[in-house]
Parts: structure tokens; C-alpha cells; sequence
């Protein structure tokens, strides 16, 4: 059936988690989710040959590259590039302005390869599958699509600072993957540059794609792909865990503990000894002496010390907050449209407003559109919710969406989390009130957080 056969089914599934490791498993098929983890994640590249050239058939194609071409919303650099690689150099050949037609089929024509970034942009279905696979990761997943004309090659080898996953689409690839040459480059937080073919060694992993395909290849590991001179070649890489590791966490987490601790322990702000710095520095650090030895148990007892006053959930709560800035906004089935103020029917009818009264009461019956859709984060300002439903479909085109929640109201937020993805009465909100359940119930439905077991009005 496809991809639309497949979110089709996905959004019968009433809990967002499920749905979104649900998807992941037909990624992987028929490797098992956890052989793939404890296998594959971080460590090896997989390849999987299904066979069936219709296993992406709906998820992106030539055509629909086509037609955002002819949309007029496609221009280079932005959207598009132009790439070629021969004789071992990499070249991009984008002009400015708007990406027509006529000028980047003759491209093709010449043998330029041509990468669309973030199709998602462009294709309802690539975001809706993003969007889904995303709260599996618990990370932003991106996408890219590559159209390479038979017997070219678009990219010279290079690593990636993601978790690669390629979806061959149609035609067929030539892939070569290396394994990372040092041990500095597994896993690596950034990219690598251009590579030549004579720093690689031998392949891991050489192999042809075709349509139905998947081959995973973990960050740090040098890749290349070209075409056979006989096909062309379409394929969507869906990307995530870009910088999304311990270190990442600590980078925020430590400069936070030691603010903390300065705050709090008189040992951290007590002075560095007079002579210091006659003894300590690289050039005394051959020098063996008691004075040396001391500094140094001092330093490493403040550093275990840190330990205690690190504010590990409320790191955690900011790179959540980074995350959900990164997330396409969800995509919402037909009934969760109904349900939702983006199907409320208020509306201009015989020279006025209709319908525009949203009718919440104590026995409604709500819940959370999705579960990852929202974080609560403590920070100075106040009690903030932050929250992923006006994001838009361009990276980072929208700042953070946030709510400034009282205090008092934490609970019930919290209570809509645990009880998702059952539905709950707008009276068994913990709020002191009525009036206060009703209001912010009334609120989290305004911003699309929101949806109710039964659509409030019709038409």
C-alpha cells in the first residue's frame, strides 16, 4: 500500500508514541527495532534489501520534484543545490534567484546532481512523516532528497554529523561506506570536509540500491554515492541526532551546576592560593612537590562536588525547549481537525461573525493533540509552556511558542500528560476553580494543544 496506506493506518492509533514507534519499525523492517538498536544505532551501518520496489511509493518522486519546481517557491541556495563531482573535485554550480524549470532540468541534463533540502517545505506526506518520526527520536528529524542523473556522481566522500538513514526511492545508487578513520572522528559533532579518494581505505559496506531499499549509516562513517550508467537515481535521506549526545547535555548542564554552586558553597568562592602560580601551568606541570599535589586533589574534589548541585532535570527541560523549537508542527488527520479549533466552524456569514464563542464546559471531555507537542520548563521569567503546534514547516521560520502557565496550573498540566491519550473531563482538571479549569482549558484549545473527544459545534 505504500506510505499514504501507511500514515493512513498510523492515524488510527490514538497514542502519538505508539504511532511514532510504529513508523519507525516499518522503517527498519524487517530488522527488528531492537536488533536494530542493539546492532546498528551509533555503532554499524545496516542495509536492507525488501525487494519491493513500492515500499516508499507516496512518501516523494521526480514528479513531485517537478511540481515544486513549478510552484515557484524553489530557489538556489535556499531550497536547491546544483552539484557535480568529477576528477575528484566537488563543484556547486547554483545561480542566483529562483530555481525554474528550464534551468535546472538543463543542469540535469548536463549531469548535475541536484539536492533539495528540507522537501518537507514542499511535500505534505514528507512532513507528515517527519513529524511523526520525530517524537521517536526525541530529536529533530530532517530530510534531504538527491536526484542524480545515470553515471554521474553528485558529492565527493564525506562524513555527516547525523544518523543517516537512505530511502532509496526510485533507480538505482553505488554506495561505498568507510569506516571512521580515528577514533576522534566516531560519532563526531560536526561534519566532515570534502575527502579524496585516497584517504578512505577500503569499504565496509559496498552495494547497489534499489527501489524499496534502506541503508543506515551511523555519523563519523565517510560515504559516497554514484550512479549506474544505466538509471537514474532518487532517494530521500531522513537525518536526526544532530548534536544530541551526553556532551551536549552537559554543555548546558555544567555551566548551570557550577552557577549553582557559587550560589550556594561558601569553598567555591573562597580564594585561589597567593603562590599558585609559581608552582601550577604547563610549565611547572613535570614538577613533583606537595604543594602540586594538593592544588590538584582541591580542583578534583570542587569538580565532585559539582555533582551534587547539577540541575539535571532542568537541563534536560531546556534541551527539550531547543527540541521543540526544531519540530514540525503536527499534522492533524481529518478528525483531529474536527476536533480541534482548526475545525471550529467560526466564520463571516450574512454581514457578521458566526460560531465564535468557543463553548468549553465542565463536562467536556479534552486531551493533548499529541504527547510530545508541549514542555514545561521552569526558568526566571516565570512557569513557561512551550509548544510545537504554530511551528512552521521552515526551520526555525517561527521563534519558540510559548505560554507563560500560573504556577497553580502546573498540576493539571501535568495531569493532561499522564492521563494522554485517554480524554478528561475539563472538571477533573487540579485547578482550585471552575472558572479556572474552564479558562485554561479555553487556552490550551486556542493554541491547538487541545482536542475534544467530540467536535464542540458543526455546520
Amino acid at each position: 500500500g505504500g506510505v499514504a496506506w501507511l500514515l493512513r493506518r498510523l492515524g488510527r492509533v490514538e497514542d502519538s508514541r505508539q504511532r511514532a514507534a510504529e513508523l519507525f519499525r516499518w522503517l527498519v523492517a524487517p530488522v527488528a527495532p531492537g536488533e536494530f538498536l542493539g546492532r546498528h544505532w551509533e555503532r554499524a551501518p545496516l542495509l536492507v534489501r525488501r525487494g519491493d520496489p513500492g515500499y516508499y511509493a507516496g512518501l516523494f518522486s521526480t514528479a513531485e520534484f517537478d511540481a515544486a519546481l513549478r510552484g515557484g517557491g524553489v530557489h538556489f541556495g535556499t531550497h536547491l543545490d546544483v552539484t557535480s563531482y568529477a576528477e575528484g573535485v566537488r563543484e556547486t554550480h547554483n545561480p542566483s534567484g529562483r530555481a525554474l524549470p528550464a534551468i535546472v532540468w538543463d543542469f540535469y541534463q548536463n549531469g548535475c546532481s541536484l539536492r533539495l533540502l528540507s522537501p518537507q517545505t514542499f511535500s505534505p506526506t514528507v512532513w507528515q512523516f517527519l513529524s511523526i518520526l520525530q517524537e521517536h527520536f526525541g530529536s529533530m528529524a530532517g530530510a534531504n532528497t538527491y536526484l542524480t542523473p545515470p553515471g554521474t556522481q553528485g558529492f565527493a566522500p564525506h562524513y555527516d554529523d547525523i544518523e543517516a538513514f537512505v530511502l532509496q526511492l526510485e533507480g538505482k545508487k553505488h554506495w561505498r561506506v568507510y569506516s571512521p578513520r580515528t577514533d576522534a572522528e566516531v560519532l563526531p559533532r560536526f561534519s566532515s570536509t570534502n575527502l579524496t579518494q585516497v584517504e578512505l581505505g577500503e569499504p565496509v559496506l559496498e552495494t547497489v540500491l534499489e527501489a524499496g531499499d534502506l541503508l543506515y549509516f551511523p555519523r563519523g562513517f565517510i560515504h559516497q554515492g554514484d550512479c549506474l550508467p544505466e538509471a537514474h537515481s532518487l532517494h530521500i535521506t531522513v537525518s536526526s541526532y544532530q548534536r544530541n549526545s551526553w556532551g551536549d547535555l552537559l554543555e548546558k548542564l555544567l555551566p548551570a551546576a557550577l552557577q549553582m554552586a557559587l550560589e550556594e558553597d561558601v569553598e567555591f568562592r573562597q580564594g585561589l592560593p597567593m603562590d599558585y602560580l609559581r608552582y601550577m601551568g604547563v610549565s611547572n606541570s613535570d614538577a613533583v612537590n606537595a604543594r602540586r599535589t594538593a592544588f590538584m586533589e582541591k580542583v578534583q574534589s570542587l569538580i565532585k562536588k559539582l555533582i551534587d548541585y547539577a540541575p539535571i532535570d532542568a537541563a534536560v527541560d531546556q534541551r527539550a525547549k531547543l527540541f521543540l523549537h526544531d519540530c514540525l508542527p503536527p499534522v492533524l488527520t481529518q478528525s483531529e481537525k474536527a476536533q480541534s479549533v482548526y475545525g471550529f466552524p467560526a466564520r463571516w456569514q450574512d454581514g457578521r461573525p458566526r460560531d465564535v464563542d468557543i463553548p468549553i464546559t465542565k463536562d467536556t471531555e479534552v486531551r493533548l493533540l499529541r504527547y510530545g507537542i508541549i514542555r514545561l520548563c521552569n526558568e526566571e521569567e516565570g512557569m513557561m509552556l512551550y509548544y510545537t503546534t504554530e511551528n512552521s514547516r521552515v526551520y526555525h521560520q517561527e521563534e519558540p511558542k510559548f505560554l507563560e502557565i500560573d504556577p497553580e496550573h502546573t498540576d493539571s498540566i501535568e495531569f493532561l500528560l499522564s492521563s494522554y491519550p485517554n480524554h478528561v473531563s475539563v472538571d477533573a482538571l487540579p485547578c482550585e476553580t471552575l472558572e479556572d479549569k474552564i479558562s485554561l482549558a479555553t487556552l490550551l484549545f486556542e493554541k491547538g494543544i487541545l482536542t475534544t473527544k467530540k467536535p464542540l459545534m458543526q455546520l
